[in-house]
Parts: C-alpha cells; sequence; structure tokens
C-alpha cells in the first residue's frame, strides 16, 4: 500500500552544491523532513550537473519520510549554457545578446520535451524560441 502523502514541493537549486540556506531552508524547514539528508542525496545525485539549476519535485510522505524526481534544467539556463552566456538582454527588444540556430533550439527543445507539455519537437522548438526572444537571442529562421 502506498503511503499518504503530505506535501509535495516544487524547487529549483543548485546541481551538487545545494545547502540549507535560504532558500531551501525557510521551504523545506517546516516540512518536518531531514533536510540534511535530502541535500546530501540531492548533491550527490547532480554532481556530475555542477552549477547548473535543477527543478526538483519533492513528494513528502505523512512519516517525514521523501521521495524526489529531478528534471532538466529551465529551458533559459540551457540557452545560457549553449551560448555561453551570463545572462539575458535587460532590454530584450532592443539589445540582443547572441544568435541561437535552428539546431541548437532542436537540440535543446529534444533535451527538454520530457518536461514540456508540448505534444511534437516543433511545438518544443517553438517553446525554446519564445524563452529565447525574451531573453534577448535572436533565433535563425
Amino acid at each position: 500500500m502506498a503511503k499518504p502523502i503530505k506535501q509535495i514541493v516544487k524547487i529549483q537549486l543548485a546541481a551538487g552544491k545545494a545547502t540549507p540556506a535560504p532558500p531551501v531552508g525557510p521551504v523545506l524547514g517546516g516540512t518536518g523532513i531531514n533536510m540534511m539528508d535530502f541535500l546530501n542525496k540531492f548533491n550527490e545525485q547532480t554532481k556530475d550537473q555542477m552549477g547548473t539549476i535543477i527543478p526538483v519535485v519533492l513528494t513528502i510522505f505523512e512519516d517525514r519520510s521523501f521521495s524526489f524526481v529531478t528534471k532538466q534544467p529551465p529551458v533559459a539556463e540551457l540557452i545560457k549554457a549553449e551560448l555561453k552566456l551570463d545572462k539575458g538582454s535587460a532590454a530584450p527588444r532592443k539589445t540582443k545578446v547572441g544568435k541561437l540556430s535552428k539546431d541548437q533550439a532542436k537540440k535543446i527543445a529534444e533535451l527538454k520535451m520530457a518536461d514540456l507539455s508540448a505534444v511534437s519537437v516543433e511545438a518544443a522548438i517553438k517553446t525554446v524560441a519564445g524563452t529565447a526572444r525574451s531573453m534577448g537571442i535572436e533565433i535563425e529562421k
């Protein structure tokens, strides 16, 4: 029989180096789980992606045990990594900070496909392109 679920927490953490400092501590403090146990398991599981932001869905059960699932990094993080950018444009309509090729957009879309609500790779590419535009990145036609 499945354990009764107390709550589900969604949080984004730095891969391999999550600590109990804010924002993690305040979010997980009231859940009753062993925070260091979770952070150690998360850091161990994500150490090969060090420095990337990883979304986590943490399921907390009534008996204070937990399970978690890591997702792919947010699309914006993948775009920044692909184009080797520190950040997007402060004025995306005026100032362009890079150019994303169709192949790069497809690569990101395929990587992120499981986490997106898109039904096809083409739809996922449009999602990636929209995020890129909002960051001040031009998209190759």
